[in-house]
């Protein structure tokens, strides 16, 4: 990998570390879920929108309009709000460690789908040890807390479609550009969540950490990681560049102690490896 190359991957897992730290100042200053997540969703489609349409290729998107609409409410419109709103229960780093699971996920259900996949081997020890990182996060740290769990649950059915998006992606909208279809993608989520950002609208005046986090999360989150990430994969490769899933985890619970005081429990400690050394092997081949 060149030095460019190890910038952007550098980046790219901070941007994509940070997000939990700041939806989590967020909905602790009063912004709720589904608000937050369409000024997020918002923010990053008005900065993409304009290098597209400069582009000439946003009518490439037309005939694909189905697919599109598909990925942008697994992708974007379920799970934004549901990571918020788990957030709301649970701590940033936790929220962090269970998105991780996502290329487990991944894994099941591609051998679900695709005939052509076996889990065996690495991979099946993959999947038992990221399955017991689940059960000791969940288990240990989690258990007895109706809120958490109600927030654990909603946040690993954001997981859900963390796994559907690239998914969808790679069968059906491949053949376009990326940096299109992520902002075609944000553009259709920001009008699929404008109804209940509306409903859920605050009452007063945003505080200036939650205007702060919003644009964060809107600018540099969304629109500028997305836009690294696919110069990263161009550059270096989709497998290398899915490494960044390992990674952010751990600048997300690093993150969540230096500026949120947050306490890694037990569940984490063990959890947090387990999670990560299974995607690890799940992901990789027999």
């Amino acid at each position: 990998m060149s030095a460019r190359a190890w910038t952007s991957f550098a980046v790219v897992s901070v941007l994509w570390g940070i997000p939990y730290l700041f939806i989590s100042i967020a909905v602790d200053h009063g912004v709720s879920p589904g608000f937050l997540a369409w000024s997020r969703v918002l923010l990053g489609a008005l900065v993409l929108l304009p290098f597209v349409w400069r582009s000439g290729l946003l009518g490439t998107l037309r005939p694909h309009w189905r697919w599109l609409l598909v990925y942008a409410i697994v992708e974007i419109s379920i799970p934004f709000p549901l990571i918020a709103f788990g957030e709301e229960r649970v701590s940033s780093s936790v929220a962090a460690i269970l998105i991780a699971a996502t290329p487990l996920i991944v894994a099941v259900l591609a051998y679900a789908f695709d005939h052509t996949e076996r889990v065996a081997g690495r991979r099946l020890a993959g999947l038992i040890a990221g399955f017991a990182g689940v059960v000791a996060l969940v288990g240990v740290d989690i258990a007895g807390d109706r809120d958490e769990v109600i927030g654990t649950i909603a946040i690993l059915i954001a997981a859900i479609g963390y796994a559907l998006g690239p998914m969808t992606l790679q069968s059906k909208l491949s053949t376009l550009e990326p940096r299109v279809v992520m902002a075609g993608a944000l553009a259709v989520a920001a009008v699929l969540l404008a109804p209940l950002a509306a409903l859920t609208a605050p009452d007063a005046a945003l505080q200036t950490e939650a205007v702060a986090s919003i644009l964060v999360l809107g600018i540099f989150c969304t629109a500028a990681a997305f836009v690294l990430f696919g110069a990263l994969v161009i550059d270096v490769g989709a497998s290398r560049a899915l490494v960044i899933t390992y990674v952010a985890p751990v600048v997300a619970l690093i993150a969540g102690i230096a500026v949120l005081s947050e306490s890694p429990g037990v569940g984490t400690l063990i959890g947090l490896p387990l999670i990560l050394g299974g995607s690890w092997l799940a992901t990789g081949a027999d």
